[in-house]
């Protein structure tokens, strides 16, 4: 399953923000237009759509800690219409990659909501170990510890 990461811009704003989680799963991420807001507003998330060819699949955001030479994924959403393909593990395999190509990076870091067993999977799959710490929001914290 081949995906792209693009930013967002004015062109496909709009878009990015009509992406939906199927119900049930709007307490598994933050919405898109709060994600976006918070990139703007910590000025250091990097906020990028995920594209199968020239449509619009989902979203991601990560960040990378150089004092730390931690990195750490935020958000991975796809739109209710294309879960299930492929497209999350693809984005994931993407900026994981995108996060190892900073100089020094040595771990990095997701979190998800407990009950979201589709993550749980997902992040496990691609050898994300549980640490057994939350975040101050109730997520559990996995972990990759080696990178490289």
């Amino acid at each position: 399953m081949a995906v792209t990461l693009r930013e967002i811009t004015m062109a496909n704003f709009k878009e990015c923000l009509g992406l939906k989680l199927k119900p049930g799963q709007e307490n598994f991420v933050a919405s898109n237009l709060y994600s976006l807001a918070e990139a703007k507003a910590d000025g250091v998330s990097i906020p990028l759509a995920i594209y199968s060819d020239d449509t619009m699949v989902g979203f991601t955001m990560f960040w990378y800690d150089e004092k730390n030479c931690k990195g750490y994924i935020d958000r991975l959403m796809v739109d209710e219409r294309y879960q299930g393909k492929g497209y999350g593990r693809a984005a994931m395999i993407d900026v994981v990659e995108r996060l190892k190509a900073f100089p020094g990076c040595r771990e990095i870091q997701v979190s998800f909501v407990h009950d979201n067993i589709a993550a749980d999977k997902l992040y496990a799959s691609l050898g994300f170990v549980r640490t057994g710490t939350t975040t101050p929001d109730g997520e559990e914290t996995i972990v990759v510890t080696r990178v490289g």
